[in-house]
């Protein structure tokens, strides 16, 4: 046999052996959320539909979910795609986007806040950018040490 051959070979063993691999992962990762899926857990369809549910008939495929007190909504057990738990987030990571936005916004404005000192890129005593100079205003020229020399 060639190189080649024996190279395609090893291609495709490696490439069954991952699909193997991945296909027992999913098993086992959807045995655990059927393992989690009971009435009264926090859960969210494929469709991005939050709610408790509230029964699960295996025979019908059907689960209830109640969406707010006294809405239940009927869908199929297979479109519940995870258990939503207050502790899946690490601590002070942000929950929402809204949260992200509002912390990310308050660290632009502390940011804002610090003055700039001598070592920034930007001077305090230079205009800002559009800002109108009058000849009262106008900074010294600054030189460099190669100007200075």
């Amino acid at each position: 046999m060639d190189p080649l051959t024996i190279g395609m070979l090893v291609i495709l063993a490696v490439l069954i052996f991952f699909m193997f691999r991945n296909s027992r992962k999913r098993k086992a990762q959807q045995e655990e959320l059927r393992s989690q899926i009971v009435p009264g857990a926090e859960v969210m369809t494929n469709f991005g539909l939050f709610g408790t549910l509230k029964s699960v008939d295996a025979a019908t495929n059907v689960a209830e979910l109640e969406v707010s007190p006294g809405n239940i909504v009927r869908v199929h057990s297979q479109t519940i795609a995870k258990v939503v738990s207050d502790e899946t987030g690490a601590p002070g990571e942000p929950r929402s986007v809204e949260e992200a936005m509002a912390i990310a916004n308050r660290e632009a404005e502390e940011r804002d806040r610090v003055k700039l000192n001598e070592d920034s890129a930007i001077p305090l005593d230079e205009p800002a950018y559009g800002e109108r100079v009058t000849e009262e205003k106008k900074p010294a020229r600054r030189t460099t040490k190669k100007a200075a020399e």
